[in-house]
């Protein structure tokens, strides 16, 4: 095993992998993932469902089943979907067992068609909870101002929840609210709240994309000087905001009921500029109750040459306040751009389920007419 994984293991920083396949399935990689690599749970969204079915031939014959059968096609991805995560969830079910059920979480996430419908959301919620029937799974449901009231509603019926698509402090706070709702409510519907798991995935890498862009229009040398530093200091004080809330006497009072925490977890951890060190939303954002879930070149590069300097979040919640007021006094606005990043990150899925479906159709269609020449 990486010394500096093991070391970014034990300053309470959990790596996931941010990525899942029929083949890393089969071929036994995730497991030696877990094994070599400190991997300790999954996230899964329809991007990397998309790709994964264009490679290679191991949905071949589920498909093929699928279509002999003459499932649609909004059925058949949901069969396949789950299966994986059905299976990543086996995998890693020694990891939730040794963790106490802190880790070996893997993630699927509801229709991205449906984050602006509340009452959609939980239904599909509901389905894939049943659907997997595993006690480490995560739905993942996006923090739109609609998924807010379907986090708290999901959390209140005993789902365990990885929420999504965070990009700003104020829908973070929203959100953390919403988690405690959800606990108060499932408290009092009578369910054993210590069950009751949740993340809330806060984007890193988009967030110094869209910035970045708009400091590069503005041109100045003072705009210049704040590139790519925003991710990460957006980032640092949403952990301010957690170690805020949950030292509230709200929290206090769901912790003496057994509640677990809701972890903040670093998505969008791979860089998207090549200038910039591949460790960045790594050896940056280290801190305590934290995960981190990186592609898997993410995981390589901290692997080989990540630096692990110890908390890196906590003692920078100046810098990371200072740098937001100078972003602001060059003209870049803050509630602007999470918003376009919530908007695009939204219809990005979106494009990515409306493709999976469009390749599933024709592969059914292809396997029910091989399967009709051969009768």
């Amino acid at each position: 095993m990486s010394e500096t994984l093991k070391r970014l293991s034990d300053e309470g920083v959990s790596i996931w992998l941010d990525d899942i396949s029929r083949e890393r399935l089969r071929s036994g990689n995730l497991e030696k993932l877990v094994k070599e690599r400190n991997v300790v749970g999954v996230t899964s969204n329809p991007t990397i469902f998309e790709k994964a079915l264009g490679q290679g031939d191991a949905y071949d014959e589920q498909v093929r089943d699928l279509a002999v059968r003459g499932v649609d096609v909004e059925e058949a991805v949901r069969a396949i979907t789950t299966y994986d995560i059905r299976w990543g969830c086996d995998v890693l079910r020694p990891v939730y067992d040794r963790t106490e059920g802190l880790d070996g979480r893997v993630s699927i996430e509801v229709d991205p068609r449906l984050a602006h419908d509340e009452i959609k959301t939980v239904a599909e919620a509901r389905a894939l909870w049943w659907m997997v029937d595993r006690p480490n799974l995560f739905i993942k449901i996006p923090a739109t101002e609609r998924g807010l009231p379907a986090i708290t509603n999901a959390l209140a019926e005993g789902i365990s929840v990885n929420v999504t698509l965070i990009f700003s402090l104020e829908r973070y706070g929203k959100v953390i609210d919403a988690f405690f709702t959800g606990l108060e409510r499932a408290r009092e519907n009578g369910l054993d709240i210590s069950k009751i798991a949740s993340v809330a995935s806060f984007f890193v890498s988009r967030v110094d994309t869209e910035i970045d862009k708009r400091l590069d229009k503005i041109g100045s040398e003072e705009a210049r000087e704040l590139r790519s530093k925003a991710g990460v200091a957006n980032a640092r004080l949403a952990y301010a905001l957690y170690e805020e809330k949950f030292a509230s006497d709200r929290w206090k009072a769901l912790k003496a009921a057994n509640a677990r925490p809701q972890r903040p977890l670093w998505a969008s951890t791979g860089v998207k500029d090549p200038d910039l060190p591949a460790t960045l939303y790594v050896d940056e954002l280290v801190a305590p109750g934290t995960v981190n879930t990186m592609p898997e070149a993410t995981l390589d590069a901290e692997a080989e040459k990540g630096e692990v300097r110890g908390d890196t979040v906590t003692g920078a919640y100046d810098e990371a306040r200072a740098h937001m007021r100078a972003l602001k006094d060059v003209g870049v606005d803050y509630d602007d751009v999470v918003r376009v990043l919530e908007e695009e990150g939204v219809e990005k899925f979106e494009t990515s389920w409306n493709s999976l479906l469009g390749t599933l159709a024709d592969e059914l269609k292809a396997k029910a007419g091989g399967q009709g020449s051969t009768a």
